[in-house]
């Protein structure tokens, strides 16, 4: 079946849609997006991911481009298009399409909208999760405003790139002072050797993951320890356990940080029992 993406008012098959070259999302990475997890063709975290949208929108002065009933129709009908049981939606809205220059444009621009949806395997996730990952860590590049969800990701990339040709799954951030800020698309967790969970603070110039946010609620729920605090990359060979969490990874049990064994190998009782909870919570509220 052809795919279909949605631009700016209209649905095309997804190898002819398009947007203009001098949109600000291509000349100036100026817009933002969000991603969706969909399980049995309904959109996980509806809420969380909607209220970020806002605030990186409002942070970067850019448009909201329509009513939030609105967006959620597009997004939607996007899915069913794509006919898209589990997988992803995926929204960027740039600052909108003007003649190049580095000043926002004339009041009035409209916003341009590109909405995409994908199938992705939910037995090759299981699977990854029951073995476990592995993670590289990188330097932290990246701009002083990583706490709006841009679309300017290239330090994320080239971290990612890195991870993939090492054999590893996901990369780490590691900011000058050896702390592990985030992943470079997700948020990173570990048990540590005292078995406290421990996970950034989102003051900390990180992005603030709504599973992470979701994650909290049931950690809390499950009266477990956790510790809003940065850890070193020391720290998280140490862990008991290591994990990460995101819209498409959801709970991701980590077994190695740049080749040292983490545990005892395999992934740890709290990251597994904590990717069942969240999971089942993820499906059952998902609209």
């Amino acid at each position: 079946m052809s795919r279909v993406a949605y631009v700016n008012g209209q649905y095309h098959p997804h190898g002819q849609a398009m947007v203009h070259v001098e949109d600000r999302g291509f000349q100036f990475a100026d817009g933002v997006y969000e991603v969706w997890s969909i399980f049995d063709g309904r959109m996980a975290d509806f809420d969380g991911h909607m209220t970020r949208l806002h605030r990186s929108l409002n942070e970067l002065r850019i448009d909201i481009p329509m009513s939030r009933e609105a967006l959620t129709r597009v997004l939607h009908e996007t899915i069913r298009r794509n006919r898209v049981t589990n997988g992803i939606v995926y929204l960027q809205v740039t600052r909108g399409t003007a003649r190049r220059d580095h000043p926002f444009p004339a009041e009035g621009t409209p916003p341009s909208v590109i909405v995409t949806s994908r199938s992705i395997s939910a037995s090759k996730a299981e699977a990854q999760a029951q073995k476990g990952v592995a993670v590289l860590t990188q330097p932290d590049i990246r701009w002083g405003r990583c706490d709006i969800k841009t679309v300017g990701l290239l330090a994320n990339v080239l971290a990612k790139q890195a991870a993939r040709e090492a054999g590893a799954y996901e990369a780490w951030m590691v900011d000058e002072m050896g702390l592990v800020t985030e992943g470079s698309s997700t948020n990173a967790w570990i048990v540590d050797e005292h078995g406290k969970l421990r996970t950034r603070d989102t003051q900390a110039n990180i992005l603030k993951g709504i599973t992470r946010t979701a994650l909290m609620a049931l950690i809390e729920q499950e009266k477990l320890e956790l510790d809003e605090r940065p850890f070193s990359v020391d720290e998280a060979k140490r862990a008991r356990e290591a994990f990460f969490t995101a819209a498409g990874a959801f709970v991701m049990p980590a077994v190695s940080i740049d080749g040292t064994t983490i545990g005892d190998g395999k992934p740890g009782p709290i990251a597994t029992r904590l990717r069942t909870l969240y999971l089942e919570q993820a499906k059952r509220d998902a609209i």
